[in-house]
């Protein structure tokens, strides 16, 4: 099988994945606890308007008509109103959305690209005490608790040392002020981010490494390692040319998953340190009832995910063409 073919049947599986999601989040929705039109009702309206909000969402149609207005709507672009925001949430989820991807796309990547590094290394040198002293550092830091971590940044980096803001993503003083140049903006924004990319950096690297490094042990022992070094190479060449591409593949489908569910840490990292994320929007929206707009979070983060393993089994198919077939 081709690689554009292995892409258009991965897409389709995907495709049906998320319509399979797609229906599961409308009857969890509405086979919650509660009557979902009481949830959806601020209790001080007057029953006129009550009743004409709940006519105006639809919901005094029978559910599979409710289903089909909701399939349509999705596909459509229309998620409804934000209850709370009193915006389309659309531009709500379009504001959120790049935040968490800017974050933890930022931190898996890091985080891998030093898991792969470092667990290449420490492999080559198995048995040595820096072998020892990474794996016992890389299971500490894979078994910390996120907001426990994240507490402790903010208590030592922004309260005790202050070299750093204590929530949020910008500075609205410098946002605010019109001679702040592009430049200025995109440090403050970074000067922000970094607690919670070295959060989550701490987080992910030592899953990586471990995995990295039980693949690179497991990689050396192949006859082709063998091979190699009876024919002269040397030993930077077979770690780096040879045995790391090969070890590296089981971090490449970690990766995925950790996009997949970075995101659910995501809620507990963006609610710690204010980051102004989807997690922390669908957090909200769960807490305050307003429906559109969790239902759309739900969905967003569904595509992000979904995408995100798909991406996945294009590299792994490039890395190693054997998965194609």
């Amino acid at each position: 099988m081709s690689l554009q073919k292995l892409i258009i049947r991965r897409s389709l599986e995907i495709l049906v994945i998320f319509f399979v999601i797609l229906s599961g989040l409308f009857l969890l929705f509405h086979l919650a606890p509660g009557d979902p039109v009481s949830r959806m009702v601020d209790p001080t309206m007057t029953p006129e308007d009550a009743e004409l909000l709940v006519s105006q969402l639809g919901l005094d149609q029978p559910l599979w008509l409710q289903y089909v207005y909701y399939v349509k709507n999705f596909f459509t672009g229309n998620f409804g109103v934000s209850f709370h925001y009193g915006r389309p949430v659309v531009e709500v989820i379009g504001e959120r959305l790049p935040n968490t991807i800017l974050l933890f796309t930022s931190s898996v990547i890091l985080s891998a690209l030093a898991g792969i590094f470092w667990g290449k290394m420490v492999a080559w040198h198995k048995g040595k005490p820096v072998d020892t002293w990474v794996t016992i550092i890389s299971l500490v830091c894979h078994t910390l608790f996120l907001p426990w971590i994240a507490l402790l940044f903010i208590w030592i980096f922004a309260y005790k040392i202050g070299g750093f803001p204590l929530n949020g993503m910008i500075s609205p003083e410098l946002w605010m002020d019109p001679d702040s140049g592009i430049f200025l903006k995109t440090l403050d924004i970074m000067h922000h981010m970094l607690l919670p990319l070295l959060t989550l950096f701490i987080i992910h690297v030592g899953s990586y490494l471990l995995i990295m490094r039980s693949s690179m042990l497991e990689t050396l022992s192949e006859d082709y390692i063998l091979t190699a070094r009876a024919k002269g190479l040397n030993e930077k060449q077979i770690r780096n040319r040879h045995a790391g591409p090969n070890a590296s593949l089981p971090v490449v489908t970690s990766v995925g998953l950790s996009l997949a569910f970075s995101i659910n840490g995501g809620a507990l990292t963006e609610t710690v340190f204010t980051w102004p994320g989807i997690g922390r929007e669908l957090i909200f929206a769960v807490s305050n009832n307003d429906y559109p707009l969790a239902l759309a979070s739900f969905l967003f983060i569904s595509i992000v995910v979904l995408i995100a393993n798909l991406v996945v089994d294009v590299l792994y198919a490039f890395l190693d063409p054997r998965i194609r077939y």
